[in-house]
């Protein structure tokens, strides 16, 4: 059986995080892999209820410690329910946003206490952690033109400041700079078919390293 690992892509809103993994998808099961798609928040019934709060637009009182808790809360659910279940079956899990998104966004962004980002996130992680991250980077500006191109309407997170969008871009960069073993980014204004070149080629040594691992 195939050694199971789990990926995660992340990055700014729009930068094509679903288009991406659609078609990592496609390859993986083009290769006769066993792949299991989820996402933060999310992922469980009862992460997916905690999604529905986190990004509701009607909530902006949220304080930035319960934001951080609830994370924590669907990220444990997520992790003892769905990924351990699936990488002990040797499934390749796929999870759009993952623990990096915290640390983007509750304390580069928010500007929460790194220790306290830590605390709760260890406490969800219990020593789990995934294989690589994949940051698919690109300017919020040009990542909120392609969100609002959608018309959809902009969740509570979409919806914050540009100020606040470029903090998480750069939390992103900072961990891929302070972490180049766990983190690939890939320049995401790139045509489509460069984008998921890059990522293919990240995938591929991700999997010839697993079965060097077996």
């Amino acid at each position: 059986m195939h050694k199971g690992f789990m990926v995660v892509f992340d990055g700014s809103n729009g930068a094509g995080k679903t288009t991406v993994i659609n078609e990592v998808e496609k390859y993986l099961i083009s290769k006769g892999l066993a792949v299991t798609l989820t996402r933060e928040p999310g992922g469980t019934h009862i992460g997916e209820k905690i999604r529905e709060i986190i990004l509701d637009p009607t909530t902006p009182e949220m304080c930035d410690l319960a934001e951080l808790m609830l994370f924590g809360a669907g990220r444990a659910q997520h992790i003892q329910e769905k990924i351990k279940p699936a990488l002990c079956a040797g499934n390749i899990v796929i999870s759009d946003r993952f623990d990096a998104a915290t640390f983007s966004f509750q304390h580069y962004a928010r500007g929460i206490d790194l220790d306290t980002i830590i605390q709760i996130n260890n406490l969800a992680l219990n020593g789990f952690s995934p294989e690589m991250n994949i940051i698919l980077d690109l300017d919020p500006v040009e990542g909120l033109k392609r969100v609002k191109s959608r018309g959809e309407g902009l969740d509570r997170l979409e919806d914050e400041k540009l100020e606040f969008l470029i903090k998480a871009r750069n939390g992103y960069l900072m961990q891929a700079k302070q972490q180049p073993e766990k983190f690939k980014v890939v320049d995401a204004s790139q045509s489509k078919e460069k984008v998921l070149a890059d990522v293919i080629n990240i995938i591929d040594s991700l999997i010839k390293s697993s079965k060097n691992d077996e």
